[in-house]
């Protein structure tokens, strides 16, 4: 702490900067320039090894404090001889900062730093290479050159480290040592201690990141020394190999499933357009080549999962960009929990995480739907962390989270923070925009915040209203009105230009209102800002165009203002739209089109993130977080379009093979042991835990002996055999106690028949091996959130051949049989029991006659429109899943039965119907590879052993939609084809009727009012007049309850949604004249509008 500049300026004294006593560098309250430091220096030209000492701790204080201690040079760098080992460290600590500063003075002592480089201690190894390349001169990089030469090849692993933090100093000094220094980053790339390989690979990156080369065969070691490198070092690693994995593996995502191929695909669809979109995609299928992970693909996304769990958040923030850039879609799913947890750090690294959750929100939002909450602001939140917030949150709005994101905003609107506030505003508009179903209520919210006592708050809603009414403005000319009359309120500019640009680019829709607020606009003109006046010239000459006979004196005296304004952008304003509206002598050719060029269509504004171009920088980089390209930025290639040789990475593996494994008789056993572990894993695909559910010690040793073949996996193969036959039977019990108990009321002979079932799985392990194998593809996708498919099916399929053909030919690895046997438990759960909870006999223990006489009874012929009977008045239509052309012979048709599913009333019941149109029976007829949205849940349809040429079969099948129209995609397989299956509800299918009394109508209706009820007015044709036809055509439409109402021109209806519980309550009054008044009131927002639009249509003529 330092006051000398007032006191010197004071007494025009000689003396020095004065400093407090307590300084360990001065001696006295007082001290002249000449003076200063003298104790130390004297104390550093002492004899006494202790006094130096003493002398350089305090030296290092100051320096630590900030303090300038560049004087005490010389007396330092004489010390750098010194033999106490304590000193010479401190010495070379002050070095390290000054050298650089002092270059002159320290090359009067690089003979010393060079015999530093050979002391016995590694400490002082390490200094003295440290301060010599801290020595910023040109004719001593032969010198650096030498030293870092002689230190990568030092016993010392930290004097390695040194060697390589000095080859960027050297690459920047000298830039022609390149090709020597990518020598020596050669010879230290391929050292295997930890300490060593953060720094080099880093040394590696700002010299020579272009020479790939160099890392191929050092891929594998890195990726097993990766989880104990230093935290700084996993980063640098990590980015270094998100690139190169981009040059050396294929992309994971590039063969996508056929159900993801059309993402824009209408909810809504024809069943002719979705019969051929199936024939085309089944024809595509044969062309598609399966896509099979490279091992050391496998390998690097293996080894860097566990540091989502680092506490270091740079450390998980790169883990999380490697995923994004390199895993397959159905695994990427893993790093967003890692993420979240990284929002309750502090709010520099929250900055920085959700700047990247908001770059990976717009392509992968499955990945954080589920944890929505976490994005919810909080009042101690700082402005960017909420607007950022915001940003997220309005990506992950889809139709079924939207009503409790828009319950979120209204919260939001009410805060202090202003900029927020806008913000907030803002984001309403986007999801407005981008979500349908909700435009109209997101626009009467709007309109209500119009009348806001808060200025800035109706001055950002009148900015987004506009940009909202270009999309419809024909349906909206009364909210142009009410904004009209705010005119005279808001005093904002941006939001008074709006207003006018609204008035100006519609006056047809207010050809009463327009004149008059340019006759109130005249008035104040030049009162105005800059913006509101040139948005008056422009509604001056729009209405000059349409309705000259009012206008025309006012335009006149706007221009003529405008002619004599401040401003020149309004000056030239005036005289062009002058000389283009109101025609002379003088006047071009462009006057002619004056119309169509003011009033021309304009196209609606698309209100895009601004996080949406971001994703062609690297996350998590500096360029990403500024959105611009920074210095030393590196691209991220492109996949290549076909896979480099993988036989470069095993230069290493064929040297050392030979030296460190026993008989050839081992080397093929273990062969035969790593060749399913990578299959298995490719194979399998599972979204999060796939890659670590396997034993932890079968991966090390598989990765070691690909390397260092260091690690001994052998035992003996038939006490293996032995104990997994009786672990597959202890669990073979399990299964049949969990059945038991679940399955209570299941009838003796079903049970008989399981157990025999279960007998036939004990005695035939290679039919139980391939049968686990496919159900963990089953377990793992129904336990994911899933956008990648046919990576996944063609990966299962190459899955199950290998293992059906390794369970023929030799034991499979014991972490695996474990695994398959775990899963195939489960599996048995899921879809082994039969659907015991129905009220009527299972469908697959009809006879075949049986079966045919109920279908004739139940279905109409498949050549006609198939109308089936329900429980409510209207008819159910019935859906064709699988066409007998595309099935081979197998027809799969639908139909929701509008019947509480028994197993869980959550779902919605579906009844299958399977028909056999060949000449060949199909056999083992199941559901598998669930494709669901989060939340979403299926139970399947007990499995049908065999259908027989002409057999029907029906069965009921249970869904859990949560409440949203989104289909529920899933793969039929038979013993010898698969087929993909898509269920989409009608929204009025996924709701189940209410019976209430009149008066707890009204009352719930009363609960249900503002932003929950939507008002629509239609004429009804001739034909549906009646009060039969009515109510028909709305209880085919939904599956509702009949409310009594004392009225004859009203009709009410009740309803819930099946897996929510939301209340649904419809009201149509008739008029006079076929008028009608159809009103929906409803918990969730996205579900009335969708219901409106599908009873209007019912009634529609």
């Amino acid at each position: 702490m330092s006051a000398g500049p007032t006191y010197n300026e004071e007494k025009g004294s000689s003396l020095g900067e004065p400093e407090y006593g307590h300084d360990p560098a001065s001696g006295g309250i007082f001290s002249s320039d000449y003076k200063r430091h003298d104790d130390l220096k004297e104390m550093l030209d002492s004899n006494k090894d202790s006094l130096k000492l003493e002398a350089m701790k305090r030296i290092v204080a100051m320096i630590a404090r900030g303090k300038n201690a560049s004087e005490l040079f010389p007396a330092v760098v004489k010390n750098v001889a010194c033999k106490n080992i304590e000193v010479k460290k401190l010495v070379y600590v002050y070095l390290v900062r000054y050298a650089e500063e002092q270059q002159d003075l320290a090359l009067l002592s690089i003979s010393t730093f060079q015999r530093g480089l050979k002391d016995p201690n590694q400490l002082i190894r390490a200094s003295a290479l440290r301060v010599l390349s801290s020595i910023r001169v040109t004719i001593i990089v032969p010198i650096m050159m030498l030293a870092i030469k002689e230190a990568a090849s030092d016993m010392s692993p930290y004097v390695r480290k040194t060697a390589a933090h000095a080859i960027p100093k050297l690459y920047s000094l000298d830039q022609d040592q390149k090709d020597q220094l990518i020598e020596v980053i050669e010879k230290l790339l391929a050292d295997k201690t930890t300490l060593v390989a953060g720094s080099v690979v880093m040394a590696f990156e700002e010299v020579c990141p272009e020479r790939i080369d160099l890392i191929h065969k050092n891929y594998r070691k890195l990726c097993n020394l990766l989880i104990d490198v230093e935290e700084w070092g996993q980063v640098v690693i990590i980015n270094m190999l998100t690139r190169y994995a981009r040059t050396q593996f294929l992309n994971p995502n590039h063969n996508e499933s056929l159900l993801e191929d059309n993402p824009d695909k209408a909810f809504y669809g024809s069943d002719e357009e979705e019969s051929k979109q199936e024939e085309m995609d089944e024809a595509a299928l044969p062309k598609r080549k399966p896509y099979v992970m490279d091992p050391d693909h496998r390998l690097l996304l293996r080894n860097t999962k566990p540091l989502l769990q680092s506490r270091n958040a740079a450390v998980v923030m790169a883990v999380a960009q490697l995923y994004f850039h390199l895993a397959p879609k159905a695994e990427v799913g893993v790093i967003a929990k890692a993420l979240v947890r990284l929002l309750r750090s502090h709010s520099e690294v929250q900055f920085v995480v959700l700047q990247n959750v908001a770059s990976m929100s717009i392509k992968r939002r499955g990945m954080f739907e589920p944890h929505l909450k976490s994005f919810y602001i909080r009042s101690t939140d700082p402005t960017q962390i909420k607007v950022l917030k915001l940003e997220v949150l309005t990506n992950l709005a889809s139709e079924t989270n939207i009503s409790t994101i828009l319950r979120e905003f209204q919260t939001y609107i009410k805060s202090q923070d202003k900029d927020f506030v806008a913000a907030t505003i803002q984001a309403i508009g986007r999801c407005a925009t981008n979500i349908d179903e909700v435009r109209d209520t997101c626009l009467n919210g709007l309109v209500q915040l119009l009348s806001n006592r808060d200025v800035l708050v109706v001055a950002e809603s009148v900015v987004v209203i506009k940009k909202l009414l270009q999309m419809q403005p024909s349906q909206h000319s009364d909210i142009i009105r009410h904004m009209a009359k705010l005119i005279d309120n808001i005093m904002v500019p941006m939001a008074r230009a709006s207003i006018l640009w609204l008035i100006g680019e519609y006056c047809e829709h207010v050809p009463k209102i327009a004149p008059d607020v340019l006759r109130k606009m005249a008035k104040s003109f030049t009162n105005e800002e800059d913006i509101v006046k040139l948005q008056i010239i422009n509604l001056a000459a729009k209405l000059y165009l349409t309705n000259s006979k009012q206008t025309k004196l006012l335009t006149q005296y706007v221009l003529n203002l405008a002619k004599y304004d401040q401003n020149y952008d309004i000056r030239d304003r005036a005289r062009f739209i002058r000389q283009l509206i109101v025609p002379t002598e003088k006047s071009g050719v462009l006057s002619k089109y004056a119309k169509k060029l003011f009033l021309a269509q304009k196209p609606a504004p698309v209100l895009e993130s601004s996080f949406k171009d971001r994703d062609h920088f690297q996350l998590g980089s500096l360029s990403h977080l500024l959105n611009s390209k920074a210095g030393g930025y590196q691209e991220l290639p492109d996949w290549p379009e076909a896979a480099p040789d993988p036989s470069v990475r095993n230069v290493e593996v064929k040297d050392k093979v030979p030296e460190w494994t026993k008989p050839s008789g081992r080397e093929k056993r273990k062969e035969k042991v790593e060749k399913p572990f990578y299959s298995d894993s490719e194979g399998e695909s599972e979204p999060t835990e796939s890659a670590d559910s396997q034993s932890p010690t079968a991966s090390e040793c598989e990765s070691l002996s690909e390397i260092e073949s260091g690690c001994d996996a052998d035992s003996d193969e038939e006490t293996k055999s032995d104990t997994e036959r009786k672990k597959k039977k202890a669990g073979k019990e399990k299964s049949r106690k969990r059945e038991g108990s679940e399955d209570s009321g299941r009838s003796e002979g079903e049970e008989k028949k399981v157990k025999k079932q279960n007998q036939e799985e004990e005695s035939g392990p290679s039919s139980s091996s391939s049968s686990s194998s496919s159900s963990s593809s089953d377990s793992s996708s129904d336990n994911s959130s899933s956008e990648s498919e046919s990576e996944e099916d063609s990966e299962s399929d190459t899955g199950k051949k290998t293992r059906r053909k390794s369970s023929t030919t030799k034991p499979p690895p014991r972490a695996l049989k474990a695994k398959q046997k775990e899963i195939s438990l489960l599996d048995l759960d899921d879809f082994g029991s039969p659907s015991v909870l129905q009220t009527s006999p299972s469908p697959n223990s009809m006879s075949k006659s049986l079966n045919l006489d109920l279908h004739g009874l139940t279905l109409s012929d498949t050549t006609q429109p198939s109308e089936v009977s329900s429980p409510s008045l209207g008819g159910v239509k019935t859906y064709e899943l699988l066409h007998r052309i595309t099935g081979e012979g197998l027809s799969v048709e639908y139909y929701f039965n509008r019947q509480p599913f028994s197993p869980d009333p959550a779902m919605v019941s579906v009844q299958m119907q399977f028909t056999n149109t060949s000449e060949m029976e199909f056999k083992n007829l199941h559901i598998s590879e669930p494709k669901l949205q989060a939340g979403m849940r299926m139970h399947g349809f007990k499995e049908i052993e065999v259908l027989q040429p002409g057999e029907v079969i029906t069965d009921t099948l249970g869904i859990d939609f949560c409440d949203s129209t989104q289909a529920a995609n899933f793969q039929l397989c038979s013993q010898a084809r698969q087929f993909y299956m898509s269920i989409q509800p009608p929204v009025g299918e996924l709701m189940m009727p209410v019976f209430m009394t009149e008066n707890s109508f009204r009352k719930e209706q009363g609960k249900l009012m503002g932003m929950n009820e939507i008002n629509e007015k239609l004429t009804l044709p001739e034909k549906c007049r009646s009060d039969q036809a009515i109510v028909q055509r709305v209880m085919s439409t939904a599956n509702l309850g009949r409310v009594p109402c004392g009225l004859d021109n009203e009709y009410r209806f009740a309803a819930r949604t099946v897996s929510g519980g939301a209340l649904v309550l419809i009201a149509l009054v008739t008029k006079d004249g076929g008028a009608a008044q159809l009103t929906v009131n409803c918990e969730k927002m996205v579900i009335g509008t969708m219901m409106v639009k599908d009873i209007m249509q019912a009634l529609a003529p």
